[in-house]
């Protein structure tokens, strides 16, 4: 017994129809990407400016600190991700045997050092600062 023959379904022209879908969706792909690009950035740069700012704080509550090395020790973080025209501010200014504290504070201006075009029209600074007492030595 033979089986009848179907035809076969017509096809219909769907000529250019991939481009329109791609016409569509990238635009929406590109900024999510972007976005994700800039949000990555702008964690590396908060926590690049938290450790710097722990680190120059560890430097100067060792006996005999400077407030230089307490500034080198936190820029030395801060090459490590490239951030640019950064700000370190220690307090007090000059540092004694009798000081108790030291804060150390980390300025990362966004115009800067963002890699995307929305955050490099911000004038925002990131901003973290770290405070610790000194280390006494007996003597």
């Amino acid at each position: 017994m033979q089986r009848p023959c179907r035809p076969a379904p017509e096809r219909h022209d769907r000529s250019g129809t991939v481009t329109v879908e791609l016409a569509l969706a990238l635009p929406i792909l590109l900024m999510v990407l972007f976005a994700a690009v800039d949000f990555a950035r702008l964690n590396v740069l908060r926590n690049s400016a938290e450790n710097a700012a722990y680190e120059g704080a560890r430097r100067g509550i060792l006996p005999g600190a400077t407030a230089a090395q307490v500034i080198d020790a936190a820029q030395q973080s801060l090459r490590a991700v490239g951030a640019v025209n950064t700000q370190i501010t220690v307090t007090p200014a000059v540092l004694t045997s009798s000081t108790q504290q030291v804060t150390v504070a980390v300025r990362i201006p966004l115009a800067d050092n963002a890699w995307t075009a929305n955050a490099a029209r911000t004038t925002k600074d990131l901003v973290k600062s770290c405070t610790m007492s000194r280390e006494r030595t007996q003597r």
